[in-house]
């Protein structure tokens, strides 16, 4: 409790019982009074429980990493709040998929988790580029895991009308087409690692080329 509520707290006991002596037939009550305002402002004046959902701690050697990347120190914090409000996020989707049937077929026909947890990973290996996932990490990934909790709970309805499995029906559709988004998210951001990929198989190709050549005018 703040020493100003105590202050006022005792103030007001000790004017209870300067004006009880005052008038000895309210003093009973007026001491009650006072007792009353010390319960109810010492429960008031506890504090709050500590949050569990801070950061994980950051090791000397990450956080060198990400200043040797060029990083600040506030954009290390909100790189680090970002992806923790992520994994909560994705970690809430997979919940949600594995109670349903039919939300676990989208996640199949999109590996709508695999994706988002390889675009979780590209993202610790490359703090720099979070700008590049925004609509991943700020619409198609929040607005995925609104959607499938909000069809999670009109499909636990008891009863349902047809308007009710239109709905349904439509919510689906839209869930569909958000993993496929999602999906094309993880793919746009490692483009770069497959057209890498495609010129180093191709300089492959063209010495495996040269060297059965080169066999052939050997012999």
């Amino acid at each position: 409790m703040k020493r100003s509520t105590w202050t006022v707290i005792g103030l007001v006991t000790i004017g209870a019982i300067v004006f009880g002596t005052m008038l000895s037939d309210y003093f009973p009550v007026l001491l009650l009074i006072g007792g009353v305002l010390l319960v109810v402002y010492g429960f008031k004046g506890k504090s709050a429980p500590v949050s569990n959902n801070s950061l994980p701690v950051l090791s000397k050697k990450r956080e060198q990493t990400y200043l040797d990347s060029g990083m600040s120190y506030r954009e290390i914090e909100f790189f680090r709040e970002t992806l923790n409000q992520t994994k909560t996020e994705i970690e809430k989707l997979q919940t949600n998929i594995s109670q349903n049937a039919k939300l676990k077929a989208i996640d199949l026909r999109h590996d709508t988790i695999r994706a988002a947890k390889a675009l979780f990973k590209e993202l610790v290996k490359e703090p720099t580029r979070l700008n590049e996932a925004s609509h991943f990490l700020y619409t198609h990934l929040p607005n995925m895991v609104d959607l499938t909790v909000k069809y999670l709970e009109i499909n636990n309805h008891e009863i349902k009308s047809r308007d009710t499995y239109e709905k349904m029906e439509e919510s689906i559709q839209i869930i569909d087409q958000m993993a496929s988004l999602i999906k094309q998210d993880y793919q746009k951001f490692v483009s770069d690692d497959l057209e890498e990929l495609d010129v180093e198989l191709s300089i492959a190709k063209q010495s495996i080329k040269r060297e059965n050549q080169y066999k052939e005018e050997v012999r």
